[in-house]
């Protein structure tokens, strides 16, 4: 096996999806062709079930953030009177609108925004602002926080809201959704989901044929594109590599000696350092909860695809309470053989991060898993200290070396 890394060749195919993508959407501004902005915690499947093309946001944001052009986009937002206390994914927006600066030559204009509150409350007035800056309408799904574990009613007062989100874009669109074309569009996100959630698990094999920065890229298309064909082809590929490469002994980490999970949102300005980072202390990071998160669990075989939806957006990890989080990372641990965990203070994310503190303690006190906690934000590079969070990986990881070696016979 070559002691350099052998780059992921599927990465090329996501570019040219994701550039075709966002080319696509653009051409289709100002014709017959519904274009909605959504929130990443959206029900995407109803969206392309009712033939209207969605866009994201937050996933353009995380592209300025990774071509180094948010701190501009959040300053231009600042200018206009948004805090700097204001997510940084939304200050980037807001800023590339008011500039008209961005990596894909700018978003095309919404014609209906749908807002779903799973993710955090802040998306709530992040669209209401935008829809006071574009005057169109905006459709909210409202999902109650799980402390413990999701009701009936809990579910049930989601479903109702999609079955209500579902008879607007009809009337909106003027078109038929039928249960048909529902459930082919579930039935599509379902597979794409279940081979994202396959490729997830291969990285549980030793060595990892990838690691969690690289699940950050490749989270792309299972993000925007949930319930297209498109989608389920490009999992196919990027799961056959990744299957030839746990074959071939193909190593995301040559000489691969430490397993660590990431929690929180990619930094996504200094991806490649810190991954650089880690790699030099042969450590691969080859778990996380935010790449996980969007294997959603659906049913589209059930009776009723609605409630299986409802369930889907309603429990995702960080829309649950610290007893769910504990155990999700729990599973994780074991599943993937971490010898410690990272986690991702981030300042802009605050429904993410809180709790944060608590969740590390019980790792350690319950588990004896040593936990990183890094202070920065996935977008704002201006928050974001290289040499201090150097200081602290390096003094991580000789702690970890000197646990193993301590174990040693």
């Amino acid at each position: 096996m070559s002691v350099d890394r052998v780059p992921i060749a599927t990465t090329n195919k996501m570019m040219r999806l994701m550039m075709e993508y966002y080319l696509g959407a653009k051409a289709a501004e100002g014709t017959s062709q519904k274009i909605a902005w959504v929130t990443s915690g959206a029900p995407v499947e109803l969206l392309y079930a009712a033939g209207i093309i969605p866009i994201y946001p937050e996933n353009h944001a995380a592209l300025c953030g990774a071509q180094k052009m948010a701190v501009e986009l959040c300053e231009a937002a600042e200018e206009r009177g948004f805090s700097r206390d204001v997510c940084s994914y939304a200050r980037t927006d807001f800023g590339a609108i008011y500039t008209g600066k961005s990596p894909v030559q700018g978003l095309p204009k919404p014609d209906l925004l749908v807002c779903c509150n799973n993710i955090c409350g802040t998306v709530t007035k992040w669209y209401q602002n935008l829809q006071r800056h574009f005057g169109v309408p905006l459709l909210y799904i409202d999902t109650p926080f799980v402390h413990d574990s999701a009701t009936p009613a809990m579910l049930e007062y989601v479903r109702a809201q999609m079955e209500d989100t579902l008879r607007a874009l009809e009337t909106f669109t003027g078109k038929t959704i039928t249960a048909e074309k529902l459930r082919e569009t579930l039935e599509l996100a379902a597979e794409a989901t279940r081979l994202w959630d396959e490729t997830l698990d291969l990285l549980a094999h030793k060595p990892s044929p990838m690691t969690s920065f690289d699940t950050f890229v490749h989270i792309a298309p299972i993000v925007v594109m949930r319930g297209t064909d498109k989608c389920v082809d490009y999992y196919q590929a990027l799961l056959a590599e990744m299957k030839q490469r746990v074959e071939k002994g193909i190593a995301a980490v040559p000489g691969e000696q430490y397993r660590l999970g990431w929690d929180n949102l990619p930094v996504w300005f200094k991806m490649a350092g810190l991954s650089k980072r880690f790699a030099g202390h042969k450590a691969c990071l080859v778990a996380a909860t935010y790449a996980s998160a969007w294997a959603l669990p659906i049913d589209a075989a059930a009776p009723d695809p609605l409630a299986e939806c409802a369930r889907a957006y309603l429990t995702v990890y960080i829309n649950c309470g610290l007893e769910e989080r504990i155990r999700t990372l729990e599973r994780m641990i074991e599943k993937y053989s971490l010898d410690g965990m990272v986690m991702h203070s981030d300042r802009s994310c605050k429904a993410y991060s809180l709790g944060q503190y608590e969740l590390s303690r019980q790792l350690r006190e319950k588990l004896n898993v040593p936990v990183l906690i890094l202070e920065a934000d996935m977008n704002d590079s201006r928050v974001y200290a290289e040499e201090q969070v150097n200081t602290r990986i390096d003094a991580f990881m000789e702690m970890l070396a000197a646990r193993k070696a301590g174990c040693r016979p």
